[in-house]
């Protein structure tokens, strides 16, 4: 059944048919690194920078929110089932599943505004990683051309436009891990059309199992100016949540037990983009299609000691927008206007309470549009040949009109928010550049929360939020180039006007107090021999919420201290190995800094050898079999027999255990 699943997937890209149309691979050909590019004279902060797909081929990656790891300083976890977006931990940010960090896919946004789970969800599952070409990357508010959700940092992915050649792979792994994958590309008219497609099942380490069923598909037509992309995705899975230690401790559940059998969710995507380059004017436009359903039980019967706990979030929308950019380029001067607009067309967005996977009451249902435009101008001088400044300003807007199932709660709205940026680079010598960089920033809040009157869970009365929350940052950083050597170091500051943060018991992230962070950053990118690529990465950072009482002011997932990096050697001809670790320490879980969560510590392993047209591919992953936690929350639940009031506990989600994942893939 699993094989005639494979068959059904690799039979939808018709690889066969271009294979003849297509060229052997360049044996040859320049392999070129993201991270090895010259970035002296063209970036305008340390901390910015690409990651080119040579990069993370031959890397061993669990899950394909993994990619965002990519980008030195971020850590991707996960704390639910496969098909929820991942959770991101930046600068000292627990990022819940986007919040400030922005993403973006051939020039479309990832983050989700208003979103049914949390505000800015940011869902990575539908990349197909073979497909990605690049990563740009950059941090803090200090760049004109990143708006929403961008004071931690954005990433900008880049699917390819041609293959080299068209193949085929079929990946098997532990706990019933398959993965196909078909992908090929030719010469169609004056244009080039790609196509993949890729299907995953998989039951996961979990003593219920995942029940995982991915389809994922991605059509692209390319000419040397212009691209035209159809990408769509399905997936649904079983969730083993997070889990109280004290079930664990006691023997109720394993460590890889469940308390609710009723938990998991369905997702989808479809998106249209396109994307096209003439003389210095870039333009991008789409239209994404998204929709989740996701059942979650985070407390049990603290609430309900008769149904439970059990809720369920619904979302599903059209958003629909584009940008538009010029660019003049003169010998001392450089200017750069641009924008961009978004209409959020939320058709459904919902909260309700369930029953062993069946809705049994609504607590809130609205119908929501929110749009939002956004300009911004931005000129770089060279008052030297060294010494270049950059100097910006953003405008942003946003006016949505909520409707609600609880006419209190309907109302419409609009507010606005300029942000200024600045910077210096100077180029010292060859191959050394130091920055200053200074710039305000923003997220938006779930405007719901700006039409709110009254809880529709209580009936009480609350206040509403501003749409925007500023941001205000600062950083000086150093870049060194040399050879095959690429080194930056940074120190940055960042305050917020509100931090999101996530609620246990809601399910969601709500606006809290001011905070301020911060720390620096190290990065390095080595090739020290033929053959062999050294990369890490580190990162300390110092939170803590502003104008509350000293000692009660941590940020709950505020992760201090963040450590990736590793090593990548042709060890024999056409052979290939990997090895890759990541650290994330121990952070606060609640404000008065008393309870923590256990650091995590990961080693990946992988070998890959090419024989002709065959890779065979291995990768062990969690190496060392490490039992650590891959998210920790602190807050009450009830388990069935316990006091009314429930019982204060971490409740965490274990990292997946040491599990191997064999890749055949086949050129054609």
């Amino acid at each position: 059944m699993v094989f005639r699943y494979f068959l059904i997937t690799a039979s939808l890209v018709p690889c066969a048919a271009l294979a003849g149309e297509l060229p052997e691979a360049d044996q040859n050909q320049i392999v070129v690194y993201g991270r090895a590019m010259d970035e002296i004279g063209v970036a305008t902060s340390g901390s910015e920078g690409v990651v080119g797909y040579a990069d993370f081929e031959n890397r061993p990656i669990g899950r394909v929110g993994e990619l965002a790891e990519n980008v030195p300083g971020l850590i991707a976890t996960q704390h639910s089932g496969s098909g929820k977006a991942n959770q991101y931990f930046l600068r000292g940010f627990n990022l819940d599943h986007g919040t400030d960090m922005a993403g973006y896919v051939d020039g479309a946004p990832i983050n989700m505004r208003s979103h049914g789970h949390g505000q800015g969800y940011l869902d990575l599952n539908f990349l197909i990683p073979e497909m990605v070409e690049r990563i740009d990357y950059t941090k803090g508010p200090y760049h004109a051309a990143e708006g929403d959700f961008s004071s931690a940092g954005a990433m900008r992915f880049t699917t390819k436009s041609k293959l080299d050649r068209p193949f085929a792979e079929v990946t098997g792994g532990s706990f019933g891990y398959w993965r196909g994958l078909a992908a090929g590309s030719a010469t169609v008219g004056d244009g080039t059309l790609l196509g993949a497609v890729e299907g995953v099942t998989s039951n996961g380490p979990w003593v219920l199992d995942e029940r995982q069923r991915k389809i994922n598909g991605l059509l692209k037509y390319s000419q040397a100016n212009w691209s035209l992309g159809l990408a769509g995705y399905t997936n649904s899975w079983v969730s083993t949540d997070q889990v109280p230690e004290r079930a664990i401790a006691s023997g109720q559940i394993p460590r890889n037990g469940y308390i609710d059998p009723n938990l998991g969710g369905s997702a989808g995507r479809i998106a249209l983009t396109f994307n096209a380059k003439f003389s210095g004017t870039s333009v991008s436009a789409y239209a994404i299609g998204s929709r989740l359903q996701l059942t979650s039980n985070f407390t049990y019967f603290l609430d309900d000691p008769v149904n439970g706990d059990e809720f369920r979030q619904i979302d599903r929308r059209g958003v629909f927008g584009g940008s538009i950019r010029h660019e003049w380029r003169g010998d001392l001067l450089t200017w750069q206007i641009g924008a961009d607009g978004r209409w959020d067309r939320i058709g459904k967005i919902g909260l309700y309470h369930t029953a062993r996977g069946v809705i049994t009451g609504t607590v809130r249902q609205d119908r929501v549009d929110e749009y939002s435009g956004g300009v911004f101008g931005q000129a770089e001088a060279r008052l030297t040949p060294s010494l270049r400044l950059v100097a910006g300003l953003r405008g942003d807007t946003v006016g949505y009109d909520v409707r609600s199932d609880l006419p209190a709660n309907s109302g419409s709205g609009s507010a606005a928010i300029l942000s200024p940026k600045v910077a210096l680079a100077w180029k010292v010598g060859s191959g050394l550049e130091l920055y200053a960089n200074y710039g305000q920033g923003y997220h938006s809040n779930d405007v719901r929360g700006a039409a709110i009157s009254i809880d529709p869970g209580t009936g009480s009365p609350v206040e509403k939020v501003p749409v925007f929350a500023r941001s205000h940052g600062a950083e000086l950083g150093a870049r060194i180039e040399r050879s095959n050597f690429n080194f930056s170091a940074v120190g940055f500051w960042l305050d917020l006007d509100s931090e999101l943060v996530f609620v246990g018991d809601a399910g969601t992230t709500e606006p809290n107090n001011a905070s301020r962070r911060f720390g620096t950053e190290l990065a390095a990118f080595w090739k020290p021999l033929p053959g062999v690529t050294l990369d890490g990465a580190a990162s300390w950072t110092h939170a803590r919420f502003r104008g509350v009482t000293a000692g009660q002011n941590f940020i709950p997932g505020a992760t201090p201290f963040v450590l990736g990096g590793g090593i990548t050697a042709q060890i024999a001809s056409q052979i290939t190995a990997t090895a890759r670790i990541r650290h994330f320490a121990s952070a606060p879980l609640i404000e008065d800094g008393s309870q923590r969560s256990q650091g995590t510590t990961l080693v990946n392993l992988g070998a890959y050898r090419q024989i002709g047209a065959v890779r065979i591919g291995i990768d062990i992953l969690n190496l060392l079999d490490a039992r650590d936690p891959d998210i920790s929350y602190w807050y009450a639940s009830r388990l069935a027999g316990e006091p009314a009031g429930g019982i204060e506990d971490r409740h965490i989600h274990p990292v997946e255990p040491r599990q191997i994942r064999v890749t055949l893939r086949f050129g054609l």
